[in-house]
């Protein structure tokens, strides 16, 4: 069946009261489960939200754009960034530096922009520690057989990196409980998992008691 593509009867803002202000959402999942290709998607979709860049140090894979998909930077220059307490979190994984730029999230809530931050299990705990208040989805492969013929196509990682990424994803999907939702991640559905992301924000904005995002 063809991935359904979006009317474009249906309102392009997800819905609900805009008064409850902006959310903070935090997209998760374990390596391999297609965060990008969702963000992509959203993207394509011109879904409303702020799409937060993060900061890494590792080396630029094939077709990724500086300051699209990442922004690419030396470990010099993410030190410094560190150093003045520039990031939101940060962690080190597989060798290299990851950090979500704190002002670029405040700037789009000040503006009244639904952010949206793509992070690692580590990185959604250690902001879950930060800012309770953000909303937590967390991405689920279909299968471990899907996620692991993912990480084979992307051809970016040895035979002994991939063994470590499927071992450390095992441990990822069992904190799953530290979510607030969960979305399976069909590779070949993207449009249906970009909905269930707007219907999730959709929710949030009819809840009686609202999520108060301050950073």
């Amino acid at each position: 069946m063809p991935d359904p593509i979006p009317n474009p009867d249906v309102a392009q803002q997800p819905g609900g009261d805009r008064s409850h202000g902006p959310l903070l959402i935090v997209l998760s999942g374990p390596s391999g489960v297609g965060k990008d290709a969702v963000l992509t998607r959203m993207r394509d979709l011109k879904r409303p939200y702020h799409y937060v860049v993060t900061a890494t140090t590792r080396v630029m894979r094939r077709g990724e754009r500086d300051g699209v998909d990442y922004h690419f930077l030396s470990p010099a220059q993410f030190q410094q960034m560190l150093d003045e307490g520039q990031f939101l979190e940060w962690a080190k994984v597989y060798g290299n530096s990851y950090g979500v730029p704190k002002q670029e999230i405040a700037s789009a809530l000040a503006r009244g922009v639904d952010v949206i931050v793509k992070v690692d299990v580590q990185g959604a705990s250690t902001i879950k520690d930060i800012l309770p208040q953000a909303v937590f989805i967390f991405l689920m492969p279909p299968s471990s057989e899907a996620q692991e013929q993912r990480l084979i196509k992307r051809h970016s990682e040895s035979a002994t990196e991939l063994a470590l990424r499927l071992e450390k994803a095992k441990a990822e999907i069992d904190r799953v409980s530290l979510f607030d939702y969960v979305i399976i991640s069909h590779q070949h559905r993207l449009n249906v998992v970009v909905f269930q992301v707007d219907a999730i924000v959709t929710a949030e904005k009819c809840r009686v008691k609202p999520r108060i995002v301050e950073l």
